[in-house]
């Protein structure tokens, strides 16, 4: 009889093992889903937490086609490279602004207002890339607004402009040599710079030496700066040139290239040459349309995600 009872007792504590064995797997299967979405709403939170933007900074123009053919152009490469970034757009110059809003009621942030949008989306990590040529006035203002928004980003980046480091004055030269063309010992090119008060001024005539040691029949002038029109007449006259190719050195081909250079008016550079003697081409092209410069700009924006902002070569 007891025999019995202990072997009854046996057969009980098997099954109630069993059972609890079938609940405890149970258990287990019926955590791993949630685990699995614990995963993935991890995953949401840290994609939400590295939420990184790339704010693309021009002076801005108000003529629409040459917008869509430089900025906009230069803005979709960034953007076409650069996919795990969100590519926002702002103007430097406040009277492009407000005619863009009054005339076509087109709404272009400032970098302030541009950041400040970007720290209310939750933005983590940016990268401004102006589209500057030169590190003059405009690009000094960027790092000005840049620096004032230091704190609101866990990281903000400035890239350089065109001409920054010597490298970038070579690199320059090569893309520019896209556009340029074939030329004779009495053609040549005369590019116009916007030019400026500010000592990058300079660069205008680091960027003719590179030219001349790369023995191009190129000259660079300025509209508002040194040299002027005047002082290029001089060298092609040295230079023995009679034919002469006009082109903007500017992102955009806007007011200063459609009228200071290429306009009818007494005063261009057009009719300055003609009365001068020499035949004149226009080229009316800005360089965002050059799609060397438009990957120069690509590659600035790299080289802040590879913490090279400068393009500081190591030695």
């Amino acid at each position: 009889m007891i025999s019995g009872k202990i072997k009854k007792y046996h057969v009980l504590m098997i099954v109630v093992f069993l059972i609890c064995s079938l609940l405890l797997a149970a258990c287990d299967n019926s955590q791993q889903p949630a685990d699995s979405e614990t995963d993935k709403d991890n995953g949401t939170s840290q994609e939400q937490a590295n939420k990184k933007g790339i704010l693309v900074v021009s002076f801005g123009t108000s003529y629409p086609d040459t917008r869509k053919a430089t900025i906009e152009a230069c803005e979709e490469k960034i953007a076409a490279s650069f996919p795990d970034y969100e590519v926002r757009r702002a103007f430097t110059s406040k009277m492009i602004i407000k005619k863009l809003k009054e005339r076509d009621n087109i709404e272009i942030d400032t970098p302030e207002e541009a950041l400040s949008k970007m720290k209310e989306d939750g933005f983590t990590e940016v990268i401004v890339q102006p589209l500057h040529i030169i590190p003059g006035i405009e690009y000094e203002e960027v790092l000005t607004v840049v620096n004032e928004f230091k704190d609101s980003f866990k990281e903000i980046t400035v890239g350089r402009p065109v001409l920054y480091g010597i490298e970038d004055y070579k690199a320059a030269v090569e893309t520019l040599k896209l556009q340029l063309p074939e030329l004779d010992k009495d053609q040549a090119v005369v590019l116009m710079g916007h030019g400026t008060s500010h000592p990058a001024n300079a660069c205008y005539s680091c960027l003719q030496s590179v030219l001349s040691d790369e023995g191009l029949n190129v000259f660079v002038g300025t509209v508002e700066g040194y040299p002027e029109i005047d002082d290029i007449i001089a060298k092609l006259k040295e230079n023995k040139i009679k034919e002469v190719t006009l082109m903007p050195y500017m992102l955009v081909a806007g007011d200063h290239a459609s009228n200071d250079m290429a306009g009818d008016e007494d005063d261009s550079w057009k009719s300055i040459l003609e009365k001068e003697g020499f035949a004149v081409n226009i080229y009316l092209h800005g360089l965002g349309e050059n799609p060397g410069y438009q990957d120069l700009y690509v590659q600035r924006v790299q080289d802040c995600i590879d913490g090279n902002p400068l393009g500081v070569e190591e030695e």
